[in-house]
């Protein structure tokens, strides 16, 4: 398929004339290039792609890679043959169309007739203040564009009219009035084109969908599809087979799901059968239906689980108001959707009668809503109709009819494009058909403190967020000061919010320091980032995250008031991040990737009582945890189970799946280009590298040494033909010669002491492979090792496989295989630990090795360049030697292999990302934000979120207390602490307190005897300790018995030491008591 042939709309005679023009990409010299139109890439003749047909068409994996492990390449392939369009271009709109233009769809078309207006400003993003007055789809399309050179995106200011809507696939409605809403429903119904109906009222929100009569959904929740290992497939009285699973494994089905089988030994019928739809029996059996005409089971097997395509059934927007099927959004409002429904209806009518929407604040247009709402309530079908009018929630929609606000549109326009992306690909369960949504928590406690007069537009850019909440609150928000920590794909979305909100934005005056955001990052820019951290362009690629960040929202919001740094958050920048720079913060909102750093900044905010907002997104799913000082538990007080990890002996000798095989290729990786690298540079730097060496446990020093005899003597090579040669010998080992020796130990018709068949079950009986240099994975292994061989020793020569092949590989010398006798292989975990942690009793080898390796001075300055695995990029050859290491291991076991995108998943432990979910998550996160500065002193109004697009579900919760503990009369949580100044409660003449003082302290003042104090890892005081050292460290300034004893010099930056306590209670009791925060410096 060629790259022009997948911009032709098939769908529509018409589409020649409707086509966007042809996009171009600048280049460094100035000159242009014609810019491809889809995310289909078309594959050059003799170009190999994972296997994959010649002319096949391929997509852009180094962009495209996250999101592919979400929807995978069927899914995009669909979305990159789809034309959508979006009508409406404020900030609900942008949003959604942000994010489809994200994903990649063929092309996208933003309709709006209207002009800019300031009004527009609080949410709208990609609008400014030189546009007001100009057509927002005309302004907006080039800016939209920018996000992704494979989708071509065309303004549109006309009508809607039937002629232009057959062009499409999708059509997403954003700002019409219900006749037009019901206008285009019906005819996209008929026609098969997909509709979408998205609407925000300030803290109010819906979404209406329909497919059409007969919507295919091919994957209803993206979930991997489970395998499991049989142990035997036996036949019941009528005939059915009854599958057990091996070693006591949960298989994870549910009844209905289908499921087909490999490697089944006997009943051989199953093999590669049509999908059977089984019926749970327990969680190791399952029933898969009648088998009595099969053959007799043997053994073996595995039941793989088969994804099959649903229908879906959509009504037509007329039909579905009459009869609405709803999503929850909060099982706490369960009432709430019947509610918002007729109240939304309410608000189009009082559109079509006054010509505005009603004024914020104003009580008499509120009461004009409610009787709408009560007539149209009257004239609907029970299917429809509540029992009784909800005139609070009634009231607070009119209030917020004329609210824009920008983490409202996050929310809703993320959920809309991820239903964009379903009507395209068919991946996921839609939504049907109607989600409402509000989050009135954000409200101040009292609701009476706004008023009508605060709430009018004065013309500025906050005007539709003031409307919602009043100007004294716009004004609070604007001098808060937050740390944003971390700028990837969270970080963008929080980072537009915030600057979107005005977080931050006063100005510093007499009276105050005015408003700040910090936002630090460490990263920069890579190419696959673009694709959901939507603040980057393609001309970042290789900047700093952070400062693109800033600068990007800055051009959103010429008011942000943001501050870029580059640290990473940790104890060597706590110089930077100090006390008063944490005590200035008015709350810390984390975008990071992993959990260490997680934990450290939960803390961090723990320790100065700083509100955290956390959040995480894992492909579909998201989460969002409130962390609330004195109020909540936090981030750190529960953990994810730890991740499972594969048996030793699984990884060395018996891998059973592609990711053994896979862990198995990252480890070699490391055992061969990172780790006898380092040690050679150690012992060539450091003096005393054999001494330290020889104190290692186990076989480790033995081990060690001779990886640095062999890097710098004997297989040190000299030219690239060496490290070929080295690499060739490296394959016969590991896919021959080892295969040959466990075969030697355990042949294949092995039986255990039981009798049974030794590879049976997990233990795939493997076969050694024959090197061929006419097989793509057998050079691709030897060049990629070979070169990542002649990086570390400096090696400039390079050769093509070609050459590979022809010139050096026939002139390697190959010795043939012996298989050595009393060589033992363990069969158990417990064995191949008990081998590693063995100790080597042979010192005299030891010593005979270092005395072969040359003096560290002979070397001069030579050193080697260890290799760090760097997954994504294509051209250092890491993930050719993963992906060639992994796939012939797997040949070896007759384990299928991966292809490159599979293996670079599992092997870089990518998190799977879409920017839907991460848009979604980072609103919900500024729903927490506005409650946090309105001051919300209970937990109630929190919540607490989990969310799954692919469902969808959307599950909201209070956050949990911090649990509490007493002391005597005192109760305690994880947010208190024991506060000694050791300056003020110093005795008269002296700078600060003695150990001495500070234990008196505790047993007067506190009534609690010391038992033993540390601070971090250091014993500071024990009851046990020599009598002659208590008496010098009690006489001593505590702050001086800190450093003496962890020697570490307490920095500048730092004023107060934090300690943990053992004591007993008056009565000689043992009792928990909060750690202690000691000053010693004001």
């Amino acid at each position: 398929m060629s790259s022009d042939s997948v911009n032709d709309n098939t769908n529509s005679p018409s589409a020649v004339d409707l086509s966007p023009p042809r996009k171009y990409r600048k280049i460094e010299d100035n000159s242009t290039v014609p810019q491809r139109e889809s995310i289909i890439v078309s594959v050059k003749q003799n170009m190999a792609q994972n296997g994959k047909k010649a002319n096949e068409a391929a997509i852009d994996e180094s962009l495209y890679s996250r999101q592919l492990y979400v929807l995978g390449a069927d899914a995009m392939r669909r979305m990159g043959a789809s034309n959508i369009l979006i009508s409406g271009m404020k900030g609900l709109g942008i949003e959604i169309t942000k994010n489809v233009v994200l994903a990649g769809v063929k092309s996208v078309t933003v309709h709006d007739s209207k002009a800019c207006a300031h009004e527009d400003l609080s949410s709208q993003y990609f609008l400014s203040e030189s546009d007001v007055g100009k057509n927002r789809a005309e302004v907006s399309a080039p800016r939209i564009s920018e996000l992704n050179s494979y989708v071509p995106v065309e303004p549109y200011t006309g009508d809607l009219t039937d002629d232009f809507l057959v062009n499409f696939q999708v059509v997403v409605l954003t700002e019409s009035s219900p006749a037009e809403q019901k206008r285009i429903g019906t005819f996209c119904h008929t026609k098969g084109i997909r509709l979408i109906v998205a609407e925000t009222r300030g803290l109010f929100g819906m979404l209406f969908c329909d497919f059409g009569d007969k919507f295919v959904v091919y994957d209803t929740n993206g979930e991997q599809e489970l395998s499991v290992m049989l142990s035997a497939i036996t036949v019941n009285d009528k005939g059915e087979g009854i599958v057990a699973c091996m070693d006591e494994a949960r298989h994870g089905f549910e009844s209905g799901d289908y499921v087909t089988f490999t490697e089944v030994k006997g009943m051989t019928e199953l093999n590669g059968c049509q999908p059977r739809k089984i019926n749970v029996m327990g969680p190791y059996t399952f029933n898969i239906g009648d088998v009595s005409g099969l053959s007799s089971y043997k053994g073996g097997g595995v039941a793989v689980q088969v994804k099959m395509p649903a229908e879906v059934s959509f009504k037509s927007l007329p039909d579905a108001m009459l009869e609405p099927e709803f999503v929850m959004t909060d099982f706490a409002k369960f009432e709430r959707p019947g509610q918002l429904h007729i109240g939304f209806q309410a608000l189009h009518a009082f559109v079509q009668q006054k010509g505005y929407l009603p004024a914020p604040r104003n009580k008499d247009d509120a009461a004009f809503v409610y009787n709408l709402a009560e007539e149209i309530n009257s004239g609907l079908p029970d299917s429809a109709k509540v029992e009784k009018l909800d005139a609070d929630l009634m009231r607070s929609l009119s209030y917020n009819a004329r609210g824009d606000l920008c983490p409202m549109q996050a929310v809703i326009g993320s959920i809309a494009a991820q239903e964009v992306m379903k009507a395209c690909s068919g991946k996921f369960h839609p939504i049907k058909q109607f989600l409402y949504f509000d989050a009135l928590e954000c409200m101040p406690e009292d609701d009476s403190v706004i008023d009508e007069s605060s709430c009018k537009a004065t013309g500025a850019r906050y005007d539709s967020q003031t409307a919602v909440f009043g100007r004294k609150f716009q004004e609070e928000l604007s001098r808060q000061k937050w740390f944003v920590v971390g700028s990837g794909a969270i970080g963008c979305e929080l980072l537009k919010n915030f600057a979107m909100i005005g977080l931050g934005c006063a100005d510093s005056t007499q009276k105050d320091n005015g408003g700040k955001i910090y936002v630090t990052d460490m990263d920069v820019i890579e190419k696959s980032n673009l694709n959901r951290q939507f603040l980057f362009r393609p001309w970042d690629v290789q900047k700093l995250k952070s400062e693109c960040a800033a600068q990007a929202v800055k051009s959103m919001n010429p008011q942000a008031r943001i501050t870029a740094h580059q640290n990473r958050v940790g104890r060597e920048t706590e110089k930077v991040y100090h006390d008063d720079f944490m005590e200035s913060l008015d709350g810390v909102a984390n975008a990071l990737d992993n959990v260490n750093a997680r934990v450290y900044m939960d803390r961090r905010c723990v320790y100065y009582r700083k509100p955290l907002l956390e959040s995480g997104t894992l492909g579909t799913k998201g989460n969002v945890q409130v962390v609330l000082p004195h109020a909540t538990e936090s981030y750190s007080s529960s953990q994810d189970p730890p991740e499972k990890s594969i048996p030793i002996c699984t990884l060395k000798n018996f891998p059973n799946a592609i990711e053994h095989t896979l862990q198995w290729a990252r480890d070699e990786f490391e055992g061969l280009f990172k780790q006898p690298p380092e040690a050679a540079n150690q012992y060539l730097s450091d003096a005393k590298f054999i001494e330290k060496t020889a104190k290692l446990p186990g076989m480790e020093p033995i081990s060690t040494i001779e990886g640095v005899h062999a890097s710098l003597v004997t297989q040190r090579p000299k030219s690239y033909a060496d490290c070929v040669a080295w690499a060739r010998l490296r394959f016969q080992e590991q896919y021959h010669n080892n295969i040959c020796q466990l075969l030697h130990n355990f042949p294949p018709d092995q039986k255990t002491s039981s009798g049974a068949m030794f590879w049976s079950g997990p233990k795939r009986c493997p076969h050694p492979i024959k090197f061929d240099s006419a097989n793509e994975t057998h050079l691709q292994y030897v060049t990629s090792a070979a070169n990542l061989r002649a990086e570390i020793y400096g090696i400039n020569e390079r050769l093509s496989k070609e050459k590979v092949a022809s010139d050096v590989l026939p002139a390697i010398i190959v010795p043939e295989f012996v298989a050595r006798s009393g060589v033992k292989i363990a069969v158990t975990d417990a064995e191949a630990q008990a081998d590693s942690q063995s100790g080597y009793s042979d010192d005299g080898k030891f010593e005979a090795v270092c005395k072969m390796i040359p003096s560290r001075e002979s070397f001069g300055k030579f050193k080697l360049s260890p290799i760090d695995f760097e997954k994504d990029d294509d051209t250092n050859f890491h993930m050719d030697f993963i992906v060639a290491a992994s796939n012939l291991r797997g040949e070896n076991y007759e384990i299928a292999p991966a292809d490159r995108l599979k293996s670079k998943l599992i092997a870089g432990k990518i998190i799977p990302a879409i920017a839907t979910t991460t848009s979604l998550v980072a609103g919900l996160v500024s729903l927490e934000l506005y409650k946090i500065v309105q001051g919300h002193k209970k937990i109630e109004p929190y919540k607490n979120g989990f969310i799954n697009l692919a469902l969808p579900f959307f599950g909201f919760s209070e956050p949990l207390p911090a649990p509490k503990q007493k002391y005597y009369d005192t109760e305690w949580s994880l947010w208190d602490r024991i506060d000694v100044d050791g300056i003020e409660l110093a005795k008269e003449g002296r700078s600060e307190m003695t150990l001495g003082e500070f234990m008196d302290y505790f047993q007067n003042e506190l009534k609690l005897e010391i038992t033993m104090l540390s601070q971090d890892v250091a014993m500071i005081y024990s009851f046990f300790m020599d009598p002659k050292k208590r008496k010098e460290r009690l006489a001593t300034k505590l702050s001086e018995v800190v450093q003496k004893v962890s020697k570490k010099k307490l920095q500048p930056h730092e004023k107060a030491i934090v300690m943990e306590i053992c004591c007993n209670d008056k009565d000689g009791e043992d009792v928990e008591v909060p750690y202690v925060r000691y000053v010693f410096r004001h």
